[in-house]
C-alpha cells in the first residue's frame, strides 16, 4: 500500500504568477479590481476571490469604469488590449501565451497562414486566434489533414500551451506532407510535457490514480484521459469531498496528479484524506479479523434486497449478515447519464460483488458493476466470435476516439471507425446510440475495439447491390441533392448518387446549378443513361410538359398578332422573344414596308412590337413573324408624267428563307464562345 503524488502537481509557473498577483493586489487594498473570465479553471480560487471582492466578467464592457481590469493567463485578443486603451488594466498573460501571440501577429503580417493546434473553444486558443484577425485554422484532431489548397501558401504552425505533444506532432506531420513551406513553433508549455510525462508513468504503476482539477481545466481534462489510459480505475475529482466513499485502498498503489490550476493545499487535502482511509481500513481489518460470526470476504458473490435509494448511492439487505451493504452509484453501471433510480427500484433482488467490509463503521462496500463487467467479459468474447451486430450507447471521448457502452461494457471505438464520413467534433457523439460490431479483442487486457464504420460500409454496399440489381433506363427515383459543381447536381437516389448535368436541370439557359437547386432540395428525377463499368449514372430532371416549345404549341396558331421583344439582331433579321425561352424570327423583309439596309435602322434591342405569325414549325421549332403585314399598304397617288428612265433597281426581297440550321450551328458557337470568355 502506497501514496505517490507527482512531483509536477499543482500550480504552474504562470498560473501561480496570476494569482499570486491578484491575492495581493487584494491585500494591499490599493484599487479595485476584476478579471476578464475566471482567472483560472478552478472554482475553488474563483469562488474564494469573489468572497474577497475579485468578480469574474466576460467582457470588458460590463466591468465598471472605476475597476481595473484583470487579464488571466490564457490571454486575449488584441482586439481586447485595444478595447482597453485609456483604462487601467494588469496584463497577466503568461509569459508563454504572449510569446505564441507575439509569433502569430508576426507571420501573419509577413503573409503566412496560422494553423494553431488546440481546442477551438478554449480562451487560450480563442485570445491567439485574435492576434492574426481570426483567420487561423484550428484543429486538434490528429487525422487532420490540410487543403490542397494551401500546398504553395507558406504555414506557421503554434500550439496551445496544454495540449499532448503526441498529437501535435502527428498534425505538423500531416501539414508537412501537404504543405511545401511549413514553419513550426512548437510552444507546448515545458511543464505541460512533463505533468502529462509524469502522469502517463505514475498512472501506470498505479491500482487506483487520481487527478485534481477542475472540471473546465483543459489540461486537466488531458490528464485525466492520459491516467484513464494506464489505469482502469481513475477517478476525476476537484476536492477531497469528490472521493467516493465506496473506494477500498487497503493494498492498492495510488496515484495523484494534478492539473495546473489545482492549488497546493487542495492536493494536500486529497493525500490527507486517503491516508487517513488507509490507516482506518487496515485497523477494521484487523478488527474484522477478530469477528468471529457469519462474515462476508472480499470477492464473495451475494443476493442483495434494494432498501434504499440516495442520490449517490444505493442501502442493500445482505440478509443473514451483520451490516447493510453501500453500493455506490458509479458502482452500479457505467453509463454517466443514469441515475441510480434509472437502473433499480426499491425491493429489486440483485446479484452483488464485494468490494471491501469495514466492520468498525459497519460497512460493506459493493459493486454490482464489477460483477456485470465478469458476465459481460463473456457475453462480449462470444459477440466478437459470432460478429455479431451489438446496441451501444456512446458515453466518453478519449484521445483518438470514443467510449461506447455495449452489453454493460466499455468498448473503445477510433475515430476512424466511429462513421462512415471523418467526424470533426467527437463531442457531438456523445450520449447518441449506435449499432457496432467488435472488430478486436484483448483477452489479457480485458479490452475490446468496436466499429460502426464496418457497419454503415456493408449497409451501404447492400443499398448499392440493391439499387444496381433494380436500376433501369428510364427509372423514376426521388432523390435528395448531395452537392453542386459547375456542371450540375449531385443526386442522392438511395445509397447511389447519379448526376444531373446542368442542362438537365432548367429549359432555360443557366450559369449554374445553383440558380436552380440547393444542398438538401428534394428532387423527382429518372435515369437517362447508366455506365456499368463505370456505376455512373446521367439523371434527368427537366419534364417535357414545360418545355416553352409545349406550351408555345398550345397558345401560338399562323394568323395569331402577338406582342414580342426584340433580343437580337441578325443580318439578315431580329429574334424577337414571344415567350420565355421560345423566340421568332422577323426576317429583314418584314421588318418594314419598305427596303432597309439592317434591321438596326428600324428596331432597338430591348423594344415591344406587334408582329404577325405567318408560319409555324413545330418539328423544328421555328416560328417567323411580320411587322411589314400589320402595316396599311400607301394610298394610290395620282399618275404623274413619266420620268426619264432610271437604272433598273433590285427588287426588294419578300419571305425570303433564312438557312436556320446554319443560323442554329452560328447561335451554339456563339454561346459557346461567350460561356468560355465567363
Amino acid at each position: 500500500m502506497s501514496i505517490k503524488i507527482a512531483k509536477t502537481a499543482g500550480f504552474c509557473y504562470g498560473v501561480k504568477r496570476a494569482v499570486d498577483k491578484v491575492y495581493e493586489t487584494v491585500e494591499s487594498g490599493d484599487k479595485k479590481i476584476a478579471t476578464l473570465g475566471p482567472i483560472i479553471h478552478n472554482s475553488q480560487v474563483v469562488e474564494d476571490l469573489e468572497k474577497r471582492g475579485v468578480k469574474a466578467y466576460e467582457s470588458v464592457s460590463e466591468i465598471p469604469q472605476d475597476t481595473a481590469v484583470v487579464i488571466r493567463t490564457h490571454g486575449v485578443k488584441k482586439s481586447v488590449i485595444d478595447e482597453l486603451s485609456g483604462r487601467e488594466y494588469i496584463d497577466l498573460t503568461c509569459p508563454f501565451v504572449a510569446k505564441i501571440h507575439k509569433i502569430v501577429k508576426e507571420h501573419h503580417e509577413n503573409g503566412y497562414q496560422i494553423v494553431i493546434v488546440g481546442d477551438e473553444n478554449h480562451p487560450e486558443v480563442i485570445g491567439i486566434n485574435g492576434w492574426c484577425d481570426d483567420s487561423a485554422i484550428i484543429t486538434y484532431d490528429e487525422n487532420f489533414e490540410i487543403s490542397s489548397d494551401y500546398e504553395k501558401i507558406p504555414i506557421c504552425v503554434v500550439a496551445q500551451t496544454t495540449i499532448n505533444k503526441n498529437v501535435f506532432v502527428q498534425i505538423v506531420q500531416n501539414i508537412k506532407n501537404t504543405c511545401k513551406t511549413v514553419v513550426v513553433f512548437d510552444t507546448i508549455c515545458s511543464a505541460t510535457k512533463d505533468r502529462q510525462e509524469e502522469a502517463y508513468a505514475l498512472s501506470a504503476e498505479s491500482d487506483i490514480m487520481f487527478v485534481i482539477g477542475g472540471r473546465e481545466s483543459s489540461n486537466t481534462k488531458k490528464l485525466y484521459g492520459i491516467a484513464c489510459e494506464q489505469c482502469s480505475e481513475t477517478y476525476f475529482i476537484e476536492t477531497f469531498e469528490d472521493i467516493p466513499q465506496s473506494i477500498y485502498l487497503k493494498n492498492k498503489k495510488i496515484g495523484i496528479t494534478a492539473g495546473a490550476s489545482t492549488p497546493a493545499r487542495t492536493i494536500e487535502e486529497v493525500f490527507t484524506t486517503m491516508d487517513e482511509k488507509i490507516k482506518n481500513e487496515e485497523s477494521f481489518a484487523e478488527l474484522f479479523e477478530r469477528y468471529e460470526s457469519k462474515t462476508l470476504n472480499n470477492g464473495d458473490i451475494v443476493d442483495a434486497t434494494v432498501v434504499e435509494i440516495r442520490n449517490t448511492e444505493v442501502i442493500v439487505d445482505l440478509g443473514g449478515f451483520k451490516y447493510n451493504g453501500q453500493l455506490a452509484v458509479d458502482q452500479l453501471s457505467d453509463d454517466p447519464y443514469l441515475k441510480a433510480s434509472d437502473i433499480v427500484k426499491e425491493g429489486d433482488v440483485i446479484k452483488v460483488y464485494v468490494v471491501g467490509v469495514n466492520d468498525a463503521e459497519g460497512k460493506v462496500v459493493l459493486s454490482r458493476k464489477k460483477l456485470i463487467a465478469m458476465e459481460s467479459w463473456n457475453k462480449m468474447k462470444e459477440a466478437y466470435e459470432n460478429k455479431e451486430v451489438l446496441d451501444a450507447k456512446i458515453i466518453k471521448v478519449v484521445r483518438g476516439g470514443v467510449i461506447a457502452l455495449s452489453n454493460d461494457s466499455q468498448v473503445f471505438i477510433p475515430a476512424r471507425q466511429a462513421s462512415l464520413r471523418y467526424v470533426q467534433d467527437l463531442e457531438t457523439l456523445l450520449n447518441t446510440n449506435v449499432k457496432i460490431r467488435l472488430i478486436e479483442l484483448d483477452e489479457r487486457r480485458k479490452r475490446v475495439v468496436g466499429s460502426v464504420r464496418v457497419l454503415l460500409e456493408e449497409e451501404k454496399k447492400a443499398t448499392e447491390d440493391k439499387f444496381w440489381a433494380d436500376a433501369e433506363v428510364g427509372k423514376e427515383y426521388t432523390g435528395t441533392v448531395k452537392s453542386l459543381t459547375s456542371f450540375g447536381a449531385f443526386v442522392d437516389i438511395g445509397g447511389v448518387d447519379g448526376l444531373v448535368h446542368i442542362s438537365e436541370l432548367s429549359w432555360d439557359k443557366i450559369k449554374h446549378p445553383s440558380e436552380v437547386v440547393k444542398e438538401g432540395d428534394v428532387l423527382k428525377v429518372y435515369i437517362k443513361d447508366i455506365n456499368e463499368e463505370t456505376k455512373k449514372i446521367s439523371l434527368g430532371y427537366k419534364k417535357a410538359e414545360d418545355n416553352p416549345w409545349v406550351i408555345a404549341k398550345s397558345k401560338i396558331n399562323v394568323g395569331d398578332v402577338i406582342k414580342c421583344k426584340i433580343v437580337r439582331m441578325m443580318p439578315f433579321g431580329a429574334f424577337a422573344e414571344i415567350m420565355p425561352s421560345v423566340d421568332g424570327l422577323i426576317h429583314i423583309s418584314q421588318i418594314a414596308d419598305k427596303r432597309i439596309g439592317k434591321p438596326e435602322d428600324v428596331l432597338t434591342i430591348g423594344e415591344e412590337v406587334e408582329a404577325k405569325v405567318v408560319e409555324i414549325d413545330w418539328e423544328t421549332n421555328k416560328i417567323s413573324l411580320s411587322i411589314r403585314a400589320l402595316i396599311a399598304p400607301p394610298a394610290e397617288e395620282e399618275p404623274k408624267e413619266e420620268a426619264a428612265p432610271e437604272e433598273p433597281v433590285a427588287p426588294v426581297e419578300e419571305n425570303v428563307p433564312v438557312d436556320i440550321e446554319k443560323f442554329i450551328a452560328d447561335e451554339a458557337a456563339e454561346a459557346e464562345e461567350a460561356e468560355t470568355e465567363e
